[in-house]
């Protein structure tokens, strides 16, 4: 019964969502909705510049309440993947539920590196210009441009903590009026680019990375952050994690952290483990609540997890299995 009424709600949720989209709201609307969260891009599309003669995309997911008028807090997203790999739907979970604690989110198309161990310069440009039309748009958006944070997993927590952290180069074509800098970081095991990522790498390879390195461009000026990490993350050990607070508590610089057990990289998502989706994006609304952007506990459910496993299995073809049948014991 529980888990029905949980699928009701978020059905509801769903459905308020698309009417907040200006979409058909009769019963088979209600269903579509609820399948949008299969989809490859959640959100409305789109293009936030032209780079190497490609359009590069955002994705907006709206609160079901949501005007245009509003000044809500916002989460921009970007994805990992190495800077190699990698698209903007591996927070369409997390952001859907921070979408029904009020929030705007955002993920983010960024260029990719062409081979292991490359630079992520243009990755880097991107991440700032997508920053900058997120909050040069935030009026048509309903963001409050004072509540914007960036967020990401593994790369994408670099690019995250890169904007809040290194005064980095600017895309030509950007307006350089708008800060590109996010007033508070979503880390989910964040390359900080400490020079240990790599350790087969020769070390004129990991010097190349200090310019855009967070771990190298700690300041006073940072905004407050949250880390979420495994404890067997060979990229981010929990030492390294103290030693990083402990800089950025030395220049003034909240940053919170949490470690979970026996969990190696990428453990967050919900394709990996339910119990650490649920762990994470209730820690991320903690956070959140802390810095007043959101009001209340946390509210993700166990029940809406598994909703929402459900639909990410339906969407990346995954089928449940099937429990075996017990082979029944023949007797003479």
């Amino acid at each position: 019964m529980k888990t029905l009424i949980a699928s009701l709600t978020l059905l509801m949720a769903l459905t308020a969502y698309s009417i907040a989209q200006g979409e058909k709201t009769n019963d088979s609307a209600a269903i579509d909705a609820a399948s949008t969260l299969g989809q490859k891009y959640m959100g409305n599309a789109h293009v936030y510049k032209k780079a190497d003669g490609q359009e590069l995309k955002l994705y907006v997911m709206t609160p079901p309440d949501w005007k245009a008028t509003d000044k809500r807090p916002a989460a921009v997203f970007y994805h990992g993947g190495g800077w190699i790999g990698g698209q903007p739907t591996q927070f369409n979970y997390q952001g859907h539920h921070l979408t029904t604690r009020g929030m705007v989110v955002v993920q983010v198309q960024y260029r990719l590196v062409n081979k292991k161990g490359e630079v992520p310069l243009n990755a880097c440009l991107d991440a700032r210009s997508s920053m900058r039309w997120v909050r040069s748009h935030a009026a048509e958006l309903g963001i409050d441009p004072d509540r914007i944070a960036a967020g990401g997993g593994s790369a994408g927590g670099h690019l995250a903590s890169y904007l809040g952290m290194v005064d980095g180069k600017d895309d030509p074509q950007d307006d350089l009026s708008i800060s590109p800098k996010p007033n508070a970081l979503l880390l989910f095991n964040p390359a900080l680019l400490h020079g240990q990522e790599r350790p087969d790498a020769p070390a004129e390879g990991r010097s190349a990375f200090e310019p855009i390195s967070p771990w190298k461009n700690v300041s006073r000026d940072d905004p407050p952050g949250l880390i979420l990490v495994g404890s067997e993350d060979g990229l981010l050990l929990p030492a390294k994690v103290k030693e990083f607070q402990n800089m950025c508590q030395a220049a003034g610089v909240r940053m919170d952290a949490t470690i979970y057990p026996g969990e190696g990289h990428g453990f967050f998502g919900i394709g990996r483990s339910r119990d650490r989706f649920y762990d994470t994006v209730r820690e991320t609304e903690k956070f959140l609540a802390s810095l007043g952007w959101i009001t209340g506990e946390p509210t993700l459910t166990h029940e809406q997890v598994t909703e929402y496993a459900r639909m990410y299995k339906q969407a990346n073809g995954v089928k449940e299995k099937k429990p075996k049948k017990k082979k029944q014991r023949k007797f003479c």
